[in-house]
């Protein structure tokens, strides 16, 4: 019988120790080492794709940087349709959006929230694109592999989803990986999806599916399969209880891109974001709304909107940017009475540190005592808002809210507050209002910064050069 060797891995920074110790030597984190038994008799670089490599690529060798001749088929992505998701896997509007061939994504989100029906949608439109220079009977095979359903209740979505006649999109239950690894060798996708990973299993380990043996070995096979193969593989990945994906971070660290889906699961609003993306960047998000249909695109950004009603006191809209895209979001403020020594500030959807500091600005710079006030402020809409250039609408929502005076009808503010007080000018002031003035701004106040001030046409500038300044605007 083969030996087994224990180790200690760490869940945080996916470290190895050779005995367990309360702090990991590594990243710090605490009673974060659990066991982990290894069969030392194992070769660790067999595995289940091994030789596929020296098939169809032959032996690798190392060569020159400069002799490395590019793939134009490699570096074609691979477009679903949906916009928004294209936009959230990277790339340009030139050189094409979507999915890169031979990488590996991972996709973490509450359960309930959409995964599975996001990926059938992108599915079926992998399946359906068809590519020009190889004729237009030519189209991409897709493989499906659910491990949590079965391949009826999968027709069932698709059919609900009106993708059930794709002849190109296949779909396997199972959670053994050798059999999975045989199917895509049967099939040869272009992209492969695995829903989830967590209950995928290898037959010769000695542990359940989920555990971290179980863990680091399925996906670092499914890497490997997709770096060897080109198939671009999708991973669904369970998450925990403070929303981090479950298993050790070494599961992330493996995969090129790292997507979390975010929403309220009793509201129809929906988020794709990126944390890490090796051929994209992390700003850019997807906005969807779930219907009896699926999930649909809102490729305007699903920010505020303007009426023609009364402005409300507290309410605020600001230009926001997500890379490429300018969303507008309503910024609100509450002010209540609290108790001096104790009273409370609570933010959601804003950076707590930034609310803290602009409310000191307010009672050292324009005279406010929200000392005994509780002060709660909002991001409306579910879109987290971290950059410096909404500090002046907060700060405005704040004010407003403790005047009882609103800033005007179809109004924007754009700035970065600094602690003396002064408006500072931000980043594609341009970007941001050419966007405002199309969705029905008619005024925006900006910072007067030294230089030439874009003009809108449609759209009055109020420049403002501190917060005494700005509050005045208040009607």
């Amino acid at each position: 019988m083969a030996k087994r060797k224990t180790v200690y891995m760490c869940t945080t920074c996916g470290s190895s120790q050779p005995r367990w110790v309360g702090k990991c030597p590594d990243c710090g984190a605490w009673d974060a080492l659990i066991e982990h038994k290894l069969d030392t008799a194992a070769d660790p670089q067999k595995g289940l794709v091994e030789g596929w490599v020296d098939t169809i690529h032959g032996v690798p060798k190392a060569a020159p940087i400069d002799e490395v001749a590019p793939d134009p088929a490699a570096s074609a992505r691979l477009a679903t349709g949906i916009g928004e998701f294209d936009r959230v896997l990277g790339g340009t509007p030139e050189t094409g959006r979507g999915l890169v061939p031979g990488s590996a994504v991972l996709i973490g989100g509450e359960p309930g929230i959409g995964k599975s029906t996001l990926l059938l949608q992108a599915a079926a439109g992998w399946a359906s694109a068809i590519d020009p220079k190889k004729g237009p009977n030519w189209s991409r095979k897709v493989l499906y592999v659910t491990s949590e359903e079965s391949a009826e209740q999968v027709q069932q979505r698709a059919a609900r989803l009106g993708i059930a006649g794709e002849p190109n999109l296949f779909v396997l239950a199972d959670t053994n990986l050798a059999r999975i690894i045989e199917q895509v060798r049967t099939v040869k996708p272009a992209v492969l999806i695995v829903d989830s990973v967590q209950m995928v299993y290898k037959a010769d380990l000695d542990a359940a599916p989920g555990t971290i043996t179980q863990l680091r070995r399925c996906a670092a096979e499914l890497v490997y399969l997709a770096k060897a193969s080109g198939t671009a593989v999708l991973l669904v990945g369970h998450v925990t209880k403070d929303g981090q994906i479950a298993g050790p971070r070494v599961l992330e660290h493996l995969v090129d891109a790292v997507l979390y889906f975010e929403g309220d699961r009793f509201h129809a609003g929906r988020i794709v974001r990126a944390i890490k993306n090796r051929y994209g960047t992390t700003l850019e998000l997807g906005i969807f709304e779930m219907g009896g249909h699926g999930l649909t695109p809102v490729a305007g950004g699903g920010g505020a909107s303007f009426d023609d009603g009364e402005p409300n006191p507290g309410s605020v809209v600001c230009p926001v940017m997500h890379g490429s895209r300018c969303v507008l979001v309503e910024v609100q403020a509450l002010t209540a009475t609290g108790f001096l020594g104790a009273a409370k500030r609570k933010s959601s959807g804003l950076d707590t540190s930034r609310l803290a500091m602009l409310i000191a600005v307010l009672e050292q710079h324009a005279g406010l005592r929200l000392a005994d006030r509780d002060i709660f402020a909002s991001a409306v809409g579910g879109i987290r808002v971290v950059e410096p250039a909404s500090d002046l609408a907060l700060l405005l929502a704040i004010a407003g809210a403790h005047y009882k005076r609103a800033i005007g009808p179809r109004t924007v503010v754009i700035g970065e507050v600094g602690l003396g007080g002064e408006v500072r000018p931000v980043a594609q002031l341009e970007q941001r209002l050419r966007e405002a003035a199309r969705l029905g701004a008619k005024r925006a106040v900006v910072p007067s910064a030294r230089g030439n001030r874009p003009k809108i046409i449609g759209l009055e500038l109020v420049a403002v050069q501190n917060v005494g300044g700005a509050i005045e605007l208040l009607g």
